[in-house]
């Protein structure tokens, strides 16, 4: 089969629609099939891989490093005029995601949009509530030009289709278990942390954002700090609320991005993970603290709702009620000061996840591009219910 993907965001940028969009790249073309990537430039002079296109890109407002692709609509049709995919996966909701979606529908190629990113709880976030109705409205518009809308979970599915998305089709998510892996505990770095062996280091690993709703983290540590003085805060990403958080907690360890076995070193040095984000879609964050033996401490939802047992792997907090903060803190410091409760969750968070493989996520996905090239585009109108999100 010949596949597009579209992306505006690709590695070396540290996300999980970089890292997820990869996996799938790379998963189908393991698969033996014919892939073309399509996504922005990142570099004055930058050389493409073999099997990419690279597009003209503006800088992304508030995102330092990301860039987004400019319209591409003709560009697209000339390329894909002359090798045709059997089926697209638009992976963002940029300039270029709307470029190959209009593309797409010109040249009667059937396409699969990915839901990422929660950009009106952003709105949110980021001081301007008011547009919240706009940017689900302008999000629910994007994916439903296209024949299937790929979610990691079966809630996120229901609650986009009470929402009017009309077609949602439910993708697993996995880890790289040999990559994230308890065997990367390193006593050095920890002592560069200000650590010995026996010492508590708490970490966050992530965008560092007002979305990802620190302040919990940080009033978390700080419960637990008084009760073990000599623990360490671990902060792993960077983004635009890092330097009032450094200002705020000089005591904490700012590492910045870390990549590949540096990442899963940092991870797996660590013996607590906070991770109080009410704005995800997933979290593959927290699959890879679980592989990495790392209790987590979680909202239930997304990812920790579907691979988290509560009181095995760390703990999934109820949200939603005016406690849920309280509980979220409470939470950290009972595995924070059990020791011989986070030896057991360590290898039971390992255990749970051990068989999420990637290349079962790309079989998944290469059975839904097939289904989708197979049925074709059978309207030209938007809001079609697509036959694959009836199944």
């Amino acid at each position: 089969m010949r596949y597009a993907i579209v992306t505006e965001t690709w590695p070396p940028e540290v996300n999980g629609v970089a890292l997820t969009v990869q996996s799938l790249d790379q998963g189908l073309r393991e698969r033996g099939h014919d892939v073309m990537l399509v996504r922005p430039r990142q570099a004055r002079g930058q050389s493409p891989a073999a099997h990419e296109r690279l597009i003209a890109s503006l800088p992304m407002p508030r995102y330092p490093g990301l860039r987004l692709g400019l319209p591409s609509t003709r560009r697209l049709i000339s390329q894909w005029h002359l090798h045709r995919p059997d089926a697209i996966y638009v992976a963002t909701e940029g300039p270029l995601g709307w470029s190959a979606l209009r593309a797409a529908r010109r040249l009667r190629i059937p396409a699969a949009t990915g839901f990422h990113t929660r950009f009106d709880d952003y709105m949110r976030h980021y001081g301007v509530p008011f547009l919240q109705p706009m940017a689900l409205a302008w999000m629910r518009r994007f994916h439903n030009r296209a024949q299937a809308t790929l979610v990691p979970t079966e809630a996120l599915r229901g609650e986009l289709h009470h929402l009017g998305f009309a077609n949602a089709v439910r993708l697993p998510r996995a880890v790289d278990t040999d990559l994230f892996h308890p065997r990367h505990r390193d006593d050095v770095l920890r002592a560069q942390w200000g650590l010995r062996a026996e010492d508590l280091a708490v970490i966050h690993l992530g965008r560092i954002a007002p979305e990802k709703n620190l302040a919990l983290a940080v009033r978390a540590f700080r419960e637990i700090q008084r009760d073990i003085p000599k623990a360490r805060f671990v902060w792993v990403g960077d983004g635009p609320a890092r330097a009032q958080l450094q200002r705020d907690n000089p005591d904490f360890v700012f590492c910045g991005i870390q990549r590949g076995e540096a990442l899963a070193r940092h991870f797996a040095s660590a013996d607590l993970f906070l991770f109080p984000s009410r704005s995800e879609t997933y979290g593959n964050v927290t699959l890879e603290a679980m592989a990495s033996g790392v209790p987590t401490v979680a909202f239930d939802y997304g990812a920790a709702h579907e691979c988290l047992r509560d009181g095995e792997h760390g703990a999934a907090v109820a949200d939603g009620h005016a406690q849920a903060d309280d509980a979220f803190v409470r939470a950290a410091l009972r595995i924070a000061t059990d020791t011989g409760l986070r030896a057991q969750m360590r290898m039971a968070a390992r255990d749970a996840v051990s068989a999420l493989r990637p290349t079962q996520v790309a079989a998944d996905f290469d059975a839904i591009l097939q289904r989708l090239a197979q049925t074709g585009i059978r309207d030209d109108s938007a809001y079609v219910a697509s036959p694959i999100a009836r199944e």
